[in-house]
């Protein structure tokens, strides 16, 4: 599928988001795992999630999903049954990440592998402190998928104390999920703040989870579960990743004014409103609420006359996954943009900066690659071009979104990778008075 973005459209009007990729993704294992009915609300149904539940029905779990609502009866840790098939994660590396933590836990045998994009991005990361924990895990030589977890004959992982070298939160959900199956407590420092929507869920489902301030770093404690985790009753709020591509279209596109309802600002994920308030976007943040233990709010935004900025530092985990459309933002801003500190963006569904830089190239926009992040002289129209994301779904998007103010048609190839994460992408910024066409 190629889209062609028509530039000159202001986007008036509200809309709702797609539940959060990274919640849905935890409250189907976590539902799976807990003992009993879990019923969720506003699931993100998606490529990447349906892997996870794919997964979950290979391991003998039974689910119902009626639109967005989702029915799990979960069997708990004991009750999940050795899978008869490989468990084939697609492109979801958060898929892949999760399962491995959970069932090296359990001690249960089983193959998972992915696609080729899948396959070639780093596992070690969560297969060598589990492996520290006595859990028998085979790899390629490279150390990544596929994976082989070998069963460990009801003998429990050990508990230890890891100083993780990069923040992730899908490699401290892992050992998380481990932990709780272990034998003694379990302590992950971080070097900075990862998305800490695990630790606020498996609290609420009953389990020992303390964070405490180590030097100034996040320090979490998990300890061997006592009893079974509590099901789920969650309504997922709207996914701030996707909400992020909106944002950024507003604020680049002359004449604009939307309201994003129900989006969760977790503060682990937000550094991206923190770096584009500091660029003179005007943004506000109406209704701010708790919803089942997340920061839920609705956003409203302007178009900003923006400027560069340099960002680095601990703000990057913090919009770690919004660069891509951050970027974006960047040329449209007067002056110079420096990212630096990014070098994690090398290692998600492509090598992000050096693909990242080459596409923007493609549609007119000046940005030169750096070994940890990039430079971007902004402020230049952006002229245009055809562009290939390479099965990246955040760069499709933001490709799309960079042609809403160009001075000719902005049209990515093979855009069907969106349906990975925002299958209602298009549909939204329609909605708000984007026009596209699909061929």
């Amino acid at each position: 599928m190629k889209v062609i973005t028509e530039s000159g459209y202001p986007l008036r009007g509200t809309v709702s988001l797609p539940g959060d990729k990274s919640i849905s993704h935890r409250a189907a294992l976590f539902g799976a795992l807990a003992t009993g009915h879990s019923h969720i609300e506003n699931f993100l149904v998606a490529g990447v999630t349906e892997k996870m539940l794919d997964a979950l029905t290979a391991l003998g779990v039974s689910y119902t999903l009626n639109g967005t609502t989702l029915d799990i009866n979960g069997k708990g840790f004991a009750g999940i049954e050795p899978a008869e098939k490989v468990l084939h994660c697609g492109n979801s590396a958060t898929t892949m990440r999760l399962l491995i933590g959970a069932l090296a836990g359990i001690g249960l045998p089983a193959k998972l592998d992915g696609s080729e994009g899948l396959r070639s991005r780093p596992m070690g990361r969560v297969v060598n402190p589990l492996r520290e924990m006595g859990a028998q895990i085979e790899t390629t030589e490279a150390g990544t998928a596929p994976l082989q977890i070998l069963g460990m004959d009801g003998k429990h992982l050990q508990g230890r104390n890891f100083a993780l070298p990069v923040a992730s939160a899908q490699v401290k959900t892992a050992l998380m999920l481990a932990a709780l199956q272990g034998n003694s407590p379990t302590t992950i420092l971080e070097p900075g703040p990862s998305r800490d929507h695990s630790e606020r869920m498996l609290a609420s489902m009953g389990a020992s989870i303390e964070t405490v301030a180590q030097q100034g770093k996040p320090c979490i404690t998990v300890e061997p579960l006592q009893k079974h985790l509590t099901p789920l009753e969650i309504t997922v709020p709207g996914d701030f990743s996707s909400a992020a591509f909106l944002i950024v279209a507003a604020l680049v596109t002359p004449g604009s004014e939307i309201v994003l309802q129900g989006v969760g600002l977790n503060p682990t994920r937000t550094g991206l409103l923190d770096v584009l308030h500091t660029m003179g976007a005007q943004i506000e943040i109406l209704n701010a609420r708790e919803q089942h233990n997340e920061p839920v709010g609705d956003i409203v935004v302007r178009h900003s006359r923006l400027h560069g900025i340099e960002v680095s530092g601990s703000v990057v985990v913090r919009m770690i996954d919004e660069f891509p459309v951050f970027a974006v933002a960047a040329a449209y801003a007067e002056g110079q943009t420096v990212v630096k500190d990014a070098v994690e963006l090398r290692h998600k569904e492509s090598n992000r900066i050096s693909m990242l830089c080459a596409q923007l190239t493609e549609v007119g926009i000046s940005v030169r690659e750096q070994p940890d992040g990039f430079v971007i002289d902004g402020g230049a129209p952006v002229t245009g071009g055809i562009a290939d994301p390479h099965s990246d779904h955040r760069l499709a998007m933001s490709l799309l979104v960079a042609g809403l103010d160009a001075q000719g048609p902005v049209s990515v190839q093979h855009a069907e990778i969106i349906n990975e994460s925002f299958p209602q992408f298009l549909d939204s910024l329609t909605h708000l008075g984007a026009r596209f066409d699909v061929v």
